[in-house]
C-alpha cells in the first residue's frame, strides 16, 4: 500500500468514527441514567458506543457517591487563609474554591429567597489577606473567597482536613439527611456564579490553577479508592497543563492498570480531556503513534500524556518506553509509583522497596518480603539521551507543578515520576496520601528531583535536588527530636513493613540493610547533582 493510500484508508476510518459520534445527552440520559437508577443490567440495549468501548467526556460528574461514608468535610470560613492545599489534595475533585467579586456576590446572595439560608450561604465566603486585603493595598479590588464541598463526589477521605493542618478551616461532621440537602444547595450556588475573574489569580502561586474552569479537567465520580494518591497526581498533572494549553490540546494514552479501571468503570469517564487506554506494556508506543498523526496534521502544539502505574513503566512496559525516549518524542510520561502493582491485588514490582510484604514477596518465615533492592527508573531515564526527568509528590505542590509544566514545555520526551501512595496496599488510613508522600522524600525513601538537560552540558548543571531537607546532608534531622529521619522512620509508619518490627520496636536486619540501600541511592543522586 502506498503513503497516500494509507492516508486515505485512515482518512475513511476517522469519517467513519466521526459519522458515529456519541449524542452525549442521549448517553447521559439514556445510559448513564440507567446506571444511576439501577434498571441498565436489566432493561439496557447493546448499542454501537458500548460495542466500540466509547464513554462521553465528563460523565463522571453525574455519579453520586453521597452513600459512601458516614462522614463529610465541613468548612470553617473565618479560619481560612485561601491557601487551596485543600482543593489541590482532593482526589476525587469534591471540594472546590471560587473568588467573587464582592459586588456580584452581594447580588447573587440577595437574589436568595429563604433569609435562613441566605444566611447560611453569606457565611460559605470570607475575606482573605490573600485575594482581598493585598489586593485591595494594590488598587486592583478584593475578592471575597469560598470554599465548596460537593456530595456526590466526596468520599470521605478526611485528605482536604489533613491538607488544611493547623489552619483548622476544616473538619469532618457526620452526615444528615438535612445537612445533605445544604451541602446540594450550597454547591449548586457555587456553579451559579460566575467563573473566577482572572485578577484574582495570580499565576506565580501556583495552587490558584485550579480557580480556573480549564484546569478543572477530571470532574471527579471515578471509582478509585478513598484517598487515593494517584488520582490526586492526576488532577494536579490535568489542572498545571489544561491551565496552559486549553482542554482542546491535551491527549491522554494511558497504560493498563488503576488509573484505568477507575477512569473507565462504564459509563463514568472523569476526564474532560480525549483519552485512549493501551496494554498493560505498550502504551509509549501506541502514543509514538498519535504523536505522529497529531504531527501530520500540524497539532506540534497539543501536549501528549502517556500515564502508566510502575509496573507499566518501569516492568513490563519499560522496553517500550526506552524506546519512546530514544526516538526524541515529544511526549510526556507521567509515572503513578505505588511501588506495587496494585491493579493485581498488591504483588510485588522492581519499584518495590526492599523488605516489602507484597504477593509474590510475602513476608513469613523463609523470606523477609521483597528480596531486591528498587530499581530506580528515573536514574535509568536520565541516562537516555536529551530527556527530562524529575521525580515529584503531590506534598511537595509547586515542585510537582514546575516539574509537570516544563516538562510540557521541554522540546522532547519527558517523564515525571510521582510517588503515589495506595492506602490498602501500603497499609496506611485513607486520609494519610499527602503526609506519606512528603515522609517518604524527607526518609530518602523517594527523593524529589529534576533534571533538565537544557540547564548545561554537565551532569551537575543539570540535576538539581532543591526541594528536599539537609541536601548536604545523609538524612533531615527532625528539628524537635533532633533525631534523624530515615528508611526505618518512614517504614514504621506503614503496614506493608510491619513485620519486620518486633514488639519492642527494633527493625529486622532486612529493614536496616533496605536503610543502607536508600542511603546509598541518596548519595549518588548527591554525586550526580555535584553536592558536596
Amino acid at each position: 500500500m502506498t503513503e497516500n493510500a494509507a492516508v486515505m484508508t485512515l482518512e475513511a476510518r476517522l469519517e467513519d468514527i466521526n459519522a458515529h459520534v456519541v449524542d452525549i445527552a442521549d448517553f447521559n440520559e439514556r445510559v448513564v441514567g440507567a446506571y444511576n437508577n439501577g434498571t441498565a443490567e436489566k432493561g439496557l440495549d447493546a448499542d454501537d458506543d458500548c460495542a466500540r468501548s466509547i464513554v462521553p467526556a465528563a460523565t463522571g460528574a453525574l455519579r453520586d457517591f453521597s452513600y459512601i461514608a458516614p462522614d463529610i468535610p465541613e468548612f470553617i470560613a473565618e479560619n481560612c487563609v485561601g491557601c487551596m492545599d485543600c482543593v489541590t489534595q482532593c482526589p476525587d475533585t469534591a471540594i472546590l474554591g471560587k473568588v467573587a467579586d464582592p459586588a456580584t456576590l452581594a447580588q447573587r446572595l440577595a437574589a436568595v429567597d429563604d433569609p435562613l439560608l441566605r444566611e447560611q450561604m453569606t457565611a460559605q465566603w470570607v475575606n482573605t489577606n490573600k485575594y482581598y486585603t493585598v489586593l485591595e493595598r494594590k488598587g486592583v479590588g478584593g475578592g471575597t473567597f469560598g470554599i465548596f464541598i460537593d456530595p456526590t463526589k466526596c468520599k470521605g477521605c478526611a485528605e482536604c482536613v489533613d491538607a488544611c493542618g493547623d489552619h483548622a478551616a476544616l473538619k469532618m461532621i457526620h452526615k444528615n439527611g438535612d445537612n445533605l440537602k445544604w451541602y446540594q444547595r450550597s454547591f449548586q450556588f457555587y456553579r451559579g456564579m460566575p467563573e473566577t475573574p482572572a485578577k484574582y489569580i495570580n499565576e506565580k502561586a501556583l495552587s490558584d490553577m485550579m480557580l480556573a474552569e480549564r484546569s478543572l479537567l477530571y470532574v471527579g465520580g471515578a471509582g478509585s479508592c478513598m484517598g487515593c494518591g494517584e488520582a490526586t497526581a492526576l488532577r494536579m498533572m490535568l489542572a498545571a497543563t489544561g491551565f496552559l494549553y486549553g482542554p482542546e490540546n491535551i491527549g491522554i494514552v494511558a497504560a493498563t492498570g488503576c488509573n484505568t479501571v477507575y477512569t473507565s468503570t462504564y459509563p463514568y469517564n472523569p476526564y474532560k480531556v480525549c483519552w485512549t487506554n493501551s496494554l498493560f506494556e505498550n502504551a509509549p508506543a501506541d502514543a509514538m503513534g498519535v504523536r505522529a498523526r497529531w504531527d501530520q496534521l500540524g497539532w506540534k502544539e497539543k501536549r501528549l500524556w502517556i500515564i502508566g502505574g510502575d509496573g507499566a513503566m518501569n516492568d513490563i512496559g519499560f522496553q517500550s518506553l526506552s524506546r519512546m525516549m530514544a526516538a526524541g518524542s515529544d511526549i510526556k510520561v507521567l509515572v503513578l509509583d505505588t511501588q506495587v502493582y496494585s491493579n493485581t491485588g498488591g504483588q510485588a514490582s522492581t519499584s518495590s522497596f526492599k523488605g516489602q510484604d507484597a504477593k509474590m514477596s510475602a513476608h513469613g518465615t523463609s523470606l523477609s518480603g521483597k528480596k531486591e533492592n528498587r530499581k530506580e527508573l528515573g536514574s535509568i531515564c536520565m541516562m537516555h539521551k536529551d530527556v527530562y526527568v524529575a521525580q515529584t509528590t503531590c506534598a511537595h505542590m509547586n515542585h510537582f507543578y514546575k516539574a509537570v509544566m516544563e516538562a510540557n514545555q521541554y522540546p522532547g520526551p519527558a517523564l515525571v515520576n510521582v510517588f503515589t501512595t495506595c492506602q490498602p496496599e501500603h497499609g496506611v488510613g485513607d486520609n494519610m496520601a499527602e503526609h506519606q508522600a512528603k515522609l517518604a522524600a524527607d526518609s530518602r525513601t523517594f527523593p524529589v528531583y529534576i533534571y533538565d538537560p537544557r540547564k548545561g552540558p554537565r551532569f551537575r548543571d543539570r540535576l538539581s535536588l532543591v526541594g528536599n531537607p539537609n541536601v548536604k546532608d545523609d538524612w533531615y534531622i527532625h528539628p524537635k527530636t533532633g533525631e534523624p529521619v530515615d528508611f526505618i522512620t518512614f517504614a514504621r509508619t506503614e503496614g506493608r513493613f510491619s513485620k519486620h518490627f518486633d514488639k519492642d520496636g527494633a527493625p529486622s536486619p532486612t529493614i536496616v540493610a533496605a536503610r543502607q540501600e536508600r542511603l546509598e541511592n541518596w548519595r549518588s543522586l548527591q554525586d550526580l547533582a555535584g553536592v558536596k
